[in-house]
């Protein structure tokens, strides 16, 4: 089988309610994925391997499954609320290409150079974006370059413990936490027990398989991504609503943890099309959109920045911002994570 449909086979078996047969064999490299990753965690608790603290509070916005769970637009939410309370972040990521230098990224970055996530994080926020495999030296360049932030947003990073982190808010997606199996039996990077060290979980869309029992006592919040107007990829100098676009040849592509989130809301707006899913993070080539030469093609944001180089026909882009909503009573996130900073737990 082809690393695409490797790629592609695996997360269908993870996210069944029970385990596959077809994983079954995978189980013994999961004990030990489970075992290496609670002794890294462990010999950080204890002090045998060093963490690093920043001269300013960091927020981890990270997931426990591998794949995107939605945590971009989430930090771009958080920033900008972080933003109109007074604060001045910055934003630190992992990054994909570049060989995990430590780099800045700017708007007119190389997404094969920092990756396609920063890239978007960078064009949206406004803030400065540093990535890096290490994020605490990322972390360290940010402020050395720009003094005045006086708050670090990571996205991603949960897993690295190098990093000392004042919150932590973990996202799962509508998919859950599948079949609760650690790789590569299944698609947990750790154990669900660590969620009692988090301070907040967000749920990215319906609440299909929520991990009720090992998030029972946190502060729990529901986001959904809003969108409803479409932008062109050349230029991004003009939009269009579904209606525009209906009754026409469409082909949607996602290259996105769970392809069938932004399929799913294109349906919601109207709109029938050809989907093509791709794995999360693809490095998209000019053979990937032959099938749009006549056609009408659409694609999510994070796509837009790799792809914007290679579409010769008519593509648009479909930005969407998050809108998180809490329980009746409950403090709201930014709240949440407010006091934290702060230093005072919520109330």
């Amino acid at each position: 089988m082809s690393r695409f449909g490797m790629t592609q086979r695996l997360p269908g078996c993870w996210y069944r309610r029970r385990l596959a047969v077809a994983l079954w064999p995978l189980l013994p490299l999961s004990w030990l994925f489970r075992l290496l990753a609670g002794l890294r965690r462990w010999l950080y608790h204890c002090g045998a391997l060093r963490s690093c603290r920043l001269s300013v509070p960091v927020v981890v916005v990270g997931n426990l499954t591998v794949g995107g769970s939605g945590k971009t637009p989430l930090v771009l939410w958080l920033v900008r609320s972080l933003q109109e309370q007074g604060w001045r972040p910055g934003i630190i990521s992992r990054g994909y290409g570049g060989g995990g230098q430590v780099r800045s990224v700017a708007a007119s970055s190389l997404s094969s150079l920092v990756g396609d996530e920063p890239l978007l994080l960078a064009r949206r926020s406004g803030v400065p974006v540093f990535v890096g495999r290490d994020r605490v030296a990322a972390g360290q360049a940010l402020l050395a370059a720009h003094p005045d932030c006086d708050v670090i947003v990571s996205d991603d990073g949960l897993q690295h413990y190098r990093l000392k982190r004042t919150v932590q808010v973990v996202v799962f997606d509508s998919r859950g936490a599948g079949n609760g199996r650690l790789l590569p039996a299944g698609p947990l990077r750790e154990p669900l027990r660590r969620l009692a060290g988090v301070d907040a979980v967000v749920w990215n869309g319906p609440a299909e398989r929520r991990v009720e029992g090992a998030a029972r006592h946190l502060p729990q919040f529901d986001m959904r991504l809003a969108g409803q107007r479409f932008v062109a990829i050349s230029g991004r100098q003009s939009n269009c609503d579904a209606d525009f676009l209906k009754g026409r040849q469409l082909h949607a592509i996602a290259g996105i943890g769970d392809p069938r989130r932004f399929f799913s809301q294109l349906k919601a707006l109207g709109l029938e099309f050809e989907a093509h899913p791709f794995p999360d993070h693809h490095p998209y080539s000019d053979a990937d959109l032959a099938f749009a030469r006549h056609g009408v093609l659409l694609m999510t944001e994070k796509d837009a920045v790799k792809c914007e180089a290679l579409v010769t026909g008519e593509a648009w882009v479909l930005p969407v911002e998050a809108v998180i909503t809490s329980q009746p009573g409950q403090p709201g996130l930014l709240e949440t994570i407010l006091e934290k900073l702060h230093g005072r737990p919520p109330a």
